[in-house]
Formats: C-alpha cells, structure tokens, sequence
C-alpha cells in the first residue's frame, strides 16, 4: 500500500533541479521524486551480454540497407574534403 512521505530542509539546489526535471519529463514534483527514488532505489542493470543481444535483435529486424559500412565511410570521408 503506497505511504506518504514528508521531506524537510530540501537544499534550493536540489529542490530546483527535482523541479526543472519534473518540467522536463511533465510530471509533478511528487511523480518526479518517486521516479527519482526508483531509479536510484532499483536500478535497472543489463548485462552486456543482454544489451549486444538486443540490439543484434533489432538489427536483424531492420529492413536491408542500401549502405554498406564502407559506404557510409566515403560518405563521411566525402564531407571532410
């Protein structure tokens, strides 16, 4: 069952960045903090091996490119003469 919770004595440094983000992400305050505390509470770690296999997967699942790797090279070495 979800708890209230009060905090006291927030430094303005924390409170206006706490505020900004909320602005950014368009949460409350209250939604931001508990985001915040989540994230930093529970983080969420993928192992390397998980995140190479997920973006083989969508790698694989991408139609198939006109591009080759040598291509885009030019491309780019093209830009720079």
């Amino acid at each position: 069952m979800p708890t209230t919770l009060t905090l006291k004595n927030i430094p303005d440094e924390v409170y206006e960045r706490l505020k900004a983000s909320a602005k950014t992400h368009r949460r409350s305050l209250n939604s931001e903090a508990i985001v915040c505390l989540e994230s930093m509470l529970f983080p969420k770690h993928v192992s390397v091996g998980d995140r190479l296999a997920r973006a083989r997967a969508l790698r694989a699942a991408l139609p198939g490119s006109r591009f080759q790797a040598r291509d885009i090279d030019a491309y780019k070495q093209e830009g720079r003469q």
